[in-house]
Protein backbone atom coordinates (compact mmCIF):
# COMPACT_ATOMS: atom_id res chain seq x y z
CA UNK A 1 0.00 0.00 0.00
CA UNK A 2 1.68 3.03 -1.17
CA UNK A 3 1.84 6.20 1.28
CA UNK A 4 -1.10 7.87 -0.70
CA UNK A 5 -3.41 4.85 -0.65
CA UNK A 6 -2.47 4.50 3.33
CA UNK A 7 -3.52 7.65 3.76
CA UNK A 8 -6.89 7.60 2.19
CA UNK A 9 -7.34 4.57 3.95
CA UNK A 10 -6.22 6.23 7.26
CA UNK A 11 -9.20 8.66 7.04
CA UNK A 12 -11.74 6.35 6.41
CA UNK A 13 -11.06 4.33 9.26
CA UNK A 14 -10.93 7.31 11.23
CA UNK A 15 -14.09 8.01 10.67
CA UNK A 16 -15.32 4.50 11.46
CA UNK A 17 -13.63 4.41 14.32
CA UNK A 18 -14.77 7.42 15.99
CA UNK A 19 -18.38 6.66 15.42
CA UNK A 20 -17.98 3.07 16.57
CA UNK A 21 -18.53 1.25 20.33
CA UNK A 22 -15.78 -0.37 22.47
CA UNK A 23 -16.31 -3.89 21.07
CA UNK A 24 -16.07 -2.40 17.12
CA UNK A 25 -13.37 -0.41 17.77
CA UNK A 26 -11.02 -3.29 18.45
CA UNK A 27 -12.35 -5.06 15.10
CA UNK A 28 -11.63 -1.76 13.37
CA UNK A 29 -7.85 -1.20 15.37
CA UNK A 30 -7.23 -5.28 14.13
CA UNK A 31 -8.35 -4.29 10.68
CA UNK A 32 -6.01 -1.37 9.93
CA UNK A 33 -2.89 -2.66 11.71
CA UNK A 34 -3.30 -5.96 9.55
CA UNK A 35 -4.19 -3.86 6.10
CA UNK A 36 -1.48 -1.03 7.10
CA UNK A 37 1.06 -2.64 8.89
CA UNK A 38 1.08 -0.66 11.34
CA UNK A 39 2.35 -1.26 15.09
CA UNK A 40 -0.57 -1.46 17.34
CA UNK A 41 0.55 1.34 19.65
CA UNK A 42 1.11 3.85 16.62
CA UNK A 43 -2.17 3.03 15.37
CA UNK A 44 -4.26 3.91 18.54
CA UNK A 45 -2.05 6.97 18.79
CA UNK A 46 -3.61 8.06 14.97
CA UNK A 47 -6.56 6.88 15.60
CA UNK A 48 -6.92 9.04 18.89
CA UNK A 49 -5.23 11.97 17.52
CA UNK A 50 -6.64 15.12 15.32
CA UNK A 51 -8.70 14.29 12.43
CA UNK A 52 -6.73 13.94 9.48
CA UNK A 53 -6.17 16.38 6.78
CA UNK A 54 -7.50 16.72 3.39
CA UNK A 55 -4.30 15.51 1.96
CA UNK A 56 -1.05 12.91 3.19
CA UNK A 57 1.46 15.51 5.34
CA UNK A 58 4.16 16.09 3.19
CA UNK A 59 7.80 14.20 3.81
CA UNK A 60 10.14 16.38 4.83
CA UNK A 61 13.42 15.46 2.57
CA UNK A 62 16.58 16.29 4.76
CA UNK A 63 19.00 18.39 2.93
CA UNK A 64 22.60 16.52 2.41
CA UNK A 65 25.88 17.90 2.89
CA UNK A 66 26.89 20.98 0.74
CA UNK A 67 30.36 19.97 1.06
CA UNK A 68 32.95 17.07 0.40
CA UNK A 69 35.88 15.62 2.86
CA UNK A 70 38.42 17.64 0.60
CA UNK A 71 36.88 21.28 2.43
CA UNK A 72 36.52 19.67 5.14
CA UNK A 73 39.89 18.74 5.42
CA UNK A 74 41.20 22.04 4.35
CA UNK A 75 38.93 23.86 6.87
CA UNK A 76 41.08 21.73 9.67
CA UNK A 77 44.51 22.36 8.53
CA UNK A 78 43.40 26.27 8.40
CA UNK A 79 41.78 26.07 12.21
CA UNK A 80 44.95 24.70 12.72
CA UNK A 81 47.32 27.04 11.74
CA UNK A 82 45.63 30.37 12.65
CA UNK A 83 45.79 28.90 16.42
CA UNK A 84 42.40 26.68 17.03
CA UNK A 85 40.16 30.18 16.89
CA UNK A 86 36.23 29.40 18.00
CA UNK A 87 33.90 28.43 15.29
CA UNK A 88 32.51 32.30 14.76
CA UNK A 89 35.83 33.85 14.61
CA UNK A 90 37.11 30.52 11.72
CA UNK A 91 33.84 31.71 9.83
CA UNK A 92 35.08 35.30 9.98
CA UNK A 93 38.65 34.59 9.00
CA UNK A 94 38.19 32.35 5.74
CA UNK A 95 38.17 34.64 3.37
CA UNK A 96 40.97 36.32 4.42
CA UNK A 97 43.22 33.46 4.57
CA UNK A 98 42.35 32.40 1.21
CA UNK A 99 45.29 33.58 -0.31
CA UNK A 100 47.19 31.43 1.71
CA UNK A 101 44.80 28.52 0.99
CA UNK A 102 45.09 28.75 -2.89
CA UNK A 103 49.04 28.65 -2.55
CA UNK A 104 49.23 25.91 -0.18
CA UNK A 105 46.36 23.15 -1.45
CA UNK A 106 45.38 23.03 -5.34
CA UNK A 107 41.31 23.34 -4.81
CA UNK A 108 38.73 24.17 -7.63
CA UNK A 109 36.23 26.73 -7.54
CA UNK A 110 33.63 24.22 -6.12
CA UNK A 111 35.75 23.46 -3.11
CA UNK A 112 36.33 26.91 -2.45
CA UNK A 113 32.61 28.09 -2.42
CA UNK A 114 32.04 24.60 0.05
CA UNK A 115 34.66 26.02 2.13
CA UNK A 116 33.09 29.47 2.35
CA UNK A 117 29.80 27.56 2.53
CA UNK A 118 30.61 26.15 5.76
CA UNK A 119 28.47 27.64 8.79
CA UNK A 120 29.68 27.96 11.96
CA UNK A 121 27.65 25.85 14.07
CA UNK A 122 28.54 23.26 11.06
CA UNK A 123 32.56 23.46 12.01
CA UNK A 124 31.61 23.08 15.54
CA UNK A 125 30.07 19.42 14.61
CA UNK A 126 32.90 18.80 11.81
CA UNK A 127 35.82 19.80 13.78
CA UNK A 128 34.24 18.42 17.12
CA UNK A 129 36.93 14.82 16.75
CA UNK A 130 40.10 17.14 16.05
CA UNK A 131 39.03 19.18 19.09
CA UNK A 132 38.61 16.38 21.65
CA UNK A 133 42.07 14.84 20.13
CA UNK A 134 43.72 18.60 20.44
CA UNK A 135 42.73 18.27 23.98
CA UNK A 136 43.91 15.06 24.85
CA UNK A 137 47.15 15.70 23.69
CA UNK A 138 47.57 18.77 25.75
CA UNK A 139 46.26 17.77 28.70
CA UNK A 140 46.30 13.86 28.91
CA UNK A 141 43.50 12.69 31.54
CA UNK A 142 43.31 16.02 33.48
CA UNK A 143 39.35 16.64 33.72
CA UNK A 144 37.21 19.53 35.64
CA UNK A 145 35.98 17.95 38.92
CA UNK A 146 32.47 19.00 39.78
CA UNK A 147 31.79 17.58 43.42
CA UNK A 148 33.69 20.08 45.20
CA UNK A 149 32.52 23.17 42.98
CA UNK A 150 28.50 22.85 44.82
CA UNK A 151 30.02 21.98 48.29
CA UNK A 152 32.56 25.55 48.05
CA UNK A 153 31.92 28.89 46.75
CA UNK A 154 34.27 29.55 43.78
CA UNK A 155 34.25 32.74 42.09
CA UNK A 156 35.09 32.24 38.50
CA UNK A 157 34.14 35.90 36.85
CA UNK A 158 36.72 38.03 38.02
CA UNK A 159 39.92 38.46 40.20
CA UNK A 160 39.47 41.92 41.95
CA UNK A 161 40.70 40.40 45.09
CA UNK A 162 42.90 42.90 47.83
CA UNK A 163 44.59 40.38 50.01
CA UNK A 164 46.14 37.03 49.87
CA UNK A 165 44.28 33.76 50.59
CA UNK A 166 42.45 33.60 46.96
CA UNK A 167 43.97 30.57 45.04
CA UNK A 168 44.03 29.00 41.69
CA UNK A 169 44.89 25.57 41.44
CA UNK A 170 45.63 23.56 38.78
CA UNK A 171 46.65 19.55 38.19
CA UNK A 172 48.66 18.77 34.58
CA UNK A 173 49.00 15.64 33.42
CA UNK A 174 52.72 14.99 31.41
CA UNK A 175 51.37 11.79 29.67
CA UNK A 176 51.96 13.14 25.90
CA UNK A 177 50.10 11.46 23.40
CA UNK A 178 49.37 8.24 25.38
CA UNK A 179 47.93 8.03 29.22
CA UNK A 180 49.05 4.35 29.35
CA UNK A 181 51.60 3.44 32.55
CA UNK A 182 52.72 5.70 35.12
CA UNK A 183 53.69 9.43 34.83
CA UNK A 184 53.83 12.84 36.61
CA UNK A 185 51.64 15.50 37.26
CA UNK A 186 52.04 18.88 38.44
CA UNK A 187 49.76 20.64 40.92
CA UNK A 188 50.40 24.30 40.53
CA UNK A 189 48.72 26.66 43.32
CA UNK A 190 48.75 30.06 42.60
CA UNK A 191 47.95 33.37 44.93
CA UNK A 192 45.52 35.56 43.09
CA UNK A 193 46.63 38.75 44.77
CA UNK A 194 50.76 38.36 45.05
CA UNK A 195 51.17 35.98 42.03
CA UNK A 196 52.96 33.49 44.29
CA UNK A 197 52.79 30.32 42.86
CA UNK A 198 53.78 26.74 44.29
CA UNK A 199 54.57 23.72 42.08
CA UNK A 200 54.65 20.25 43.08
CA UNK A 201 55.31 16.65 41.35
CA UNK A 202 52.79 14.05 41.83
CA UNK A 203 52.67 10.29 40.07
Amino acid sequence: MGHQARWEYFRTIFQRYRGANRQEKQAILNEFCRNAGYHRKYAIRLLNGPRPAAGPPKRVRRRGYSYGPQALSILAEVWEAAAYPWSVRLKALLPKWLPWIRRRFRMSEEIERQLLRISARQMDRRLRAQKREKKRRIYGRTKPGLLLKHQIAVKTDSWDVTTPGFTEVDLVSHSGNSADGEFAHTLNVTDIHSTWTESRAVL
